[in-house]
C-alpha cells in the first residue's frame, strides 16, 4: 500500500530555535521525537524567505522567478501544477488545512477539499513598489511593534487560527480513518511562531525570563541590513534589551507550542492506526532572524531567515542526519517519489530533487540550495547559492557577500573581496550572471507590480468580490439530525468501532 503523507509546515520558523536542532532551551519534544526516528536535514533553505512566494515555490518545485512569485500579493497561477495536482491524479485524497497564503481566485491549487480558510488576504492588497523601494507601506510592512508589544495573552486570533486548523485536520484524520479513505495527503499548516511574538500562558510560563538568550549583535551592516533595518523601522524605533528578551521568550513559547500541534496530529495518525503507513514531514516557509545581526522576522538570507527545519519520518526512513544543501523545492519531487510517481507525470520541469534517497539513507547526489528574493525591503533581485559549505549572496544593488558556512556559521566574515578566495567569489559571480538577468527580472517585477496594484485598486471599487476562502459546511447532515437514526449515526461516527 503506499504510504499516506502528513506534511506539517510552520510559519517563520527557524531550526536554530528548536530542541530539534540542539537549542539548548526551547522545547519541541515532538519534532524532536519525528528526528529521533526518522531523518533531519541540517541545511535546509527556503526559495525565497518571504511567506507567499516560499510556499508558491515549495508547492510547485518551481523557483519564483520561473512562475512570477515575487511578493505577498503575487498571483499563483492556477495553470503552474503542484504536488497536489500531482498525487490526486495519482490517487491520493489531498487535503489543506491552515495558510498556504495563496494569492487569485484559485484557492485549491490541486487540493481536493480545503477545510479552513486562510489567515491572510488573498488578494493584491500587498504589493511592493520598486519604483520607490525606499518608502515603507505603513499599512502592512513589518515595524517594531512586535518586539514592542510582545508577552503573553489568553487569546489571539493566530491562537485562534491554529486552534481551528488542528482541530478540523484531526476530525479529517479520523474521517478517513472511518471511511478507511487511504492514501491521504493533508498538509496541515500553522501559523505560529510567526510575529506577534505573544503566547498563551501556559506556553509563556515553560520559560524563565531570566534564561532567554539574547541575540549577536555584534556585525558590521551591510547595506542590505542597512535597508532591511531602515524598512521594519528598527533604525528608528529604539527597543530595550527587555524588549528584546520578551520577543524571543513569546517566539521560544510559541515554537511549543506549534510543535504541540505536531504532537496532535501525529496522535491522531497513531489513534487513526495508520502511523504505521504514513509519512510525517516537518518543514516551514521560511526562519525568523530575531535580533540576530540587530535584525527581525525574514527578508534575508542569512541564516536565521532563509533555513528551514525539515524532517522526515516514517516507514522505509532511516534514522539520521543529511548535511547536504537542499531546498523546499526538493519537497515536491519527494512527495512524488514516496508516491511512486515517475517524471513523465510531470506537466512542467521542476527544480528541485528528491531527498527520499538521502531519508532512505541511501546518501544524497545533490548538494545545492538556489534563493531568489524579489519583495520587499528590496531595490533589486537578491540571489543566493548555497553549494556544499560555501554561500553566495549576489545583488545588483550591493556587494557580493560569500561565507563558508562550516567554518563561518555565524557568518561574520565576508570573503567576497578577499584575495585568498577570488578565484571562487569570481566563480560565483560568472554562474550568477548566467543562470540569471537581473535587470530583466527587476523590469517584470516592477511591470507586475502595476498591473497588481491597478487591478487591487478596482477590485476596491463597488461590490466586493473576495477570493478569501470560505470552506463549504453542510451543518444539515452534521452530528445528529431528525432524517438520522440517532444510533446509527452513534455507530457511524464512533473509532475505532464498538465490537460486540
Amino acid at each position: 500500500m503506499r504510504p499516506n503523507i502528513l506534511l506539517i509546515m510552520a510559519d517563520q520558523l527557524a531550526p536554530q530555535f528548536t530542541g530539534a536542532y540542539g537549542h539548548p532551551l526551547v522545547k519541541t519534544p515532538n519534532i524532536s521525537a519525528l528526528a529521533a526516528r526518522g531523518t533531519r536535514f541540517d541545511a535546509a533553505y527556503c526559495n525565497a524567505p518571504l511567506c507567499a512566494p516560499s510556499r508558491f515555490s515549495f508547492m510547485s518545485g518551481q523557483l519564483v522567478t520561473r512562475i512570477a512569485a515575487y511578493d505577498n500579493a503575487s498571483e499563483f497561477p492556477a495553470t503552474v501544477p503542484t504536488f497536489a495536482h500531482y498525487l490526486r491524479a495519482a490517487g491520493y485524497r489531498t487535503c489543506l488545512a491552515g495558510k498556504m497564503h495563496f494569492v487569485g481566485p484559485d484557492q485549491l491549487h490541486g487540493f481536493e477539499e480545503r477545510v479552513t480558510t486562510d489567515v491572510y488576504p488573498s488578494d493584491h492588497a500587498w504589493t511592493p513598489d520598486w519604483e520607490a523601494p525606499d518608502e515603507r507601506i505603513d499599512k502592512w510592512y513589518h515595524n517594531m511593534d512586535s518586539v514592542r508589544e510582545a508577552g503573553p495573552a489568553a487569546t489571539t486570533f493566530q491562537i485562534e487560527y491554529d486552534d481551528e486548523v488542528a482541530f478540523f485536520a484531526r476530525r479529517r484524520i479520523f474521517d478517513y480513518a472511518k471511511a478507511n479513505v487511504q492514501p491521504f495527503c493533508m498538509v496541515a499548516s500553522f501559523i505560529h511562531p510567526h510575529d506577534p511574538y505573544v503566547a498563551r500562558p501556559e506556553w509563556w510560563n515553560l520559560y524563565d525570563d531570566a534564561e532567554i538568550d539574547m541575540p549577536d549583535t555584534d556585525y558590521s551592516v551591510d547595506p542590505h541590513t542597512a535597508r532591511l533595518r531602515h524598512g521594519i523601522e528598527a533604525d528608528v524605533v529604539a527597543v530595550s534589551d527587555q524588549d528584546i528578551r520578551n520577543a524571543r521568550h513569546g517566539y521560544f513559547a510559541n515554537t511549543s507550542y506549534f510543535d504541540s500541534k505536531v504532537g496532535e496530529l501525529v496522535q491522531a495518525v497513531d489513534e487513526a492506526g495508520m502511523l504505521d503507513n504514513t509519512i510525517v514531514i516537518v518543514t516551514s516557509d521560511h526562519g525568523d532572524m530575531l535580533g540576530e545581526r540587530g535584525l527581525w522576522y525574514k527578508m534575508n538570507f542569512f541564516e536565521h531567515s532563509a533555513r528551514v527545519p525539515l524532517v522526515i519520518a516514517g516507514p522505509g526512513i532511516a534514522q539520521g542526519i543529511s548535511g547536504n544543501p537542499c531546498s523546499l523545492v526538493d519537497i515536491l519531487p519527494t512527495l512524488l517519489d514516496i508516491a511512486g510517481i515517475d517524471d513523465s507525470a510531470l506537466g512542467m520541469p521542476v527544480d528541485g530533487r528528491s531527498l527520499l534517497p538521502a531519508a532512505r539513507g541511501e546518501g544524497d547526489t545533490g548538494d545545492e540550495a538556489i534563493g531568489e528574493y524579489c519583495a520587499e525591503c528590496a531595490s533589486d533581485p537578491i540571489f543566493l547559492i548555497r553549494r556544499g559549505d560555501w554561500k553566495y549572496i549576489h545583488c545588483d544593488a550591493y556587494p557580493p557577500m560569500l561565507f563558508n558556512i562550516a567554518d563561518d556559521p555565524a557568518e561574520k566574515v565576508n570573503l567576497a573581496t578577499d584575495p585568498a578566495h577570488a578565484d571562487r567569489a569570481a566563480a560565483f559571480a560568472a554562474e550568477v550572471a548566467t543562470r540569471w538577468d537581473s535587470a530583466a527580472i527587476k523590469t517584470h517585477v516592477i511591470a507586475t507590480q502595476k498591473q497588481r496594484r491597478a487591478v487591487h485598486e478596482a477590485m476596491q471599487s463597488g461590490k466586493l468580490v473576495s477570493w478569501d476562502y470560505n470552506p463549504p459546511r453542510d451543518a444539515a447532515n452534521e452530528y445528529v439530525r431528525n432524517h438520522m437514526d440517532w444510533t446509527e449515526a452513534a455507530e457511524r461516527n464512533r473509532f475505532p468501532p464498538f465490537r460486540r
